[in-house]
């Protein structure tokens, strides 16, 4: 049997023994994957497979993160539902690429949120202590305007 499978956020080394959805053959189902060293292990629906990620010679390294020309999105999101642990930003602070800007608490482990890009916070939609859900906007917020030459 082939699957065709799509998985985010598979590399990287953050999901070590988290929830993630996946489409398979069309088809969303919620996947508990876990990363021991090379060796992943994926249970879908009770039946637990393994399998490993071959590199090619000619590969690059995959890199997280948005491609090089693309605008990165400064919207933060919860990846999974959760609990706001606490807001670390407020409308109007001014935040570096990679700075933390809410811990949110998933799956019993809190996850510090880093901001994707540098800029000003222009919205907060949550605040500590209060449940969200997956891909829920919980900050925005906006790059410096840049000069076009």
């Amino acid at each position: 049997m082939c699957w065709n499978i799509v998985v985010s956020d598979l590399l990287g080394g953050e999901t070590m023994g988290e929830i993630r959805k996946v489409i398979i053959d069309g088809e969303e189902f919620e996947v508990e994957i876990e990363v021991d060293g090379e060796q992943y292990s994926a249970t879908i629906e009770g039946r637990t497979f393994e399998f490993t990620i071959p590199e090619s010679k000619d590969a690059a390294p995959r890199k997280r993160g948005s491609g090089g020309g693309r605008k990165r999105s400064g919207t933060v999101s919860a990846s999974m539902p959760g609990k706001v642990v606490t807001v670390e930003v407020s409308v109007g602070d001014f935040v570096e690429e990679g700075q933390t800007i809410l811990i949110l608490e998933a799956m019993k482990m809190q996850n510090e949120v880093a901001a994707p890009i540098s800029g000003t916070v222009s919205e907060v939609h949550c605040e500590d202590g209060i449940n969200v859900e997956a891909n829920i906007p919980l900050v925005v917020i906006t790059p410096p305007v840049q000069d076009e030459d």
